[in-house]
């Protein structure tokens, strides 16, 4: 379907059009399996619009920082206690139990520290979030991810010697690569591991990663707008 234009004054209307554009797609090519699940991705958004998607009775969040999860969501939690928080950014391993403490899903696992961070966290607490590895797929020495030459063991890793629960791989694509080799290649990775979920696919591209098998997609611009400085 045609792409329509951002509304400013509607998030409803924007999630509205960014579901139906995955829909349109799939059904173009035949898929029938479910959509992904839409990850409305709020960081540095404020929460007068994160509560506009709330209301139209969306649930899923991603945020970049830890800081700015705890300053922003500890209220909208309160109104809206079956919203579900991803940490989709870099993860320090000092903020390890606060992330633990705060987020259901944190995808950028990607660093031996950070597993054992993580998993010592994860012992002293009762919320248990389901975790991805991020694979540096572009192989890019100034993006977080694991090396491709080193998933194997840091998935032995975390899975087996830490007993993590890890449940899929997330990538973030180089920026002037065809992103379809990565999702590709995500997707490769993901079977090899009997991995079921895969995050992967932006504002730019979630109708592409939709198509390759994503079973999530993080979308932020195509809901929410620019985000403020």
């Amino acid at each position: 379907m045609p792409k329509q234009p951002y509304r400013a004054d509607d998030v409803a209307g924007n999630l509205a059009d960014v579901k139906a554009r995955i829909d349109a797609v799939m059904m173009a090519q035949g898929l029938d399996r479910p959509r992904p699940l839409i990850i409305a991705v709020s960081k540095r958004q404020s929460a007068d619009h994160i509560r506009r998607a709330l209301a139209a009775g969306h649930r899923h969040f991603g945020e970049n920082k830890v800081q700015e999860a705890q300053d922003k969501w500890p209220a909208l939690l309160r109104d809206y206690p079956d919203a579900r928080l991803h940490l989709i950014g870099h993860l320090q391993s000092n903020k390890a139990a606060d992330a633990v403490a705060l987020f259901d899903v944190i995808e950028s696992l990607d660093r031996p520290k950070l597993a054992h961070a993580i998993a010592k966290a994860m012992g002293q607490h009762t919320k248990q979030p389901s975790l991805f590895i991020q694979v540096n797929t572009g192989d890019e020495p100034q993006k977080s991810g694991v090396a491709l030459d080193e998933l194997d063991d840091f998935i032995t890793l975390c899975r087996d010697d830490l007993e993590l629960p890890i449940t899929g791989l997330m990538c973030l694509p180089p920026v002037d690569d065809d992103p379809a080799l990565h999702f590709a290649l995500l997707a490769k990775l993901a079977r090899r591991h009997h991995l079921p979920q895969l995050s992967m696919g932006m504002s730019g591209d979630f109708e592409l990663a939709a198509l390759m098998g994503a079973s999530q997609v993080r979308v932020g611009t195509a809901i929410f707008g620019p985000r403020p400085d």
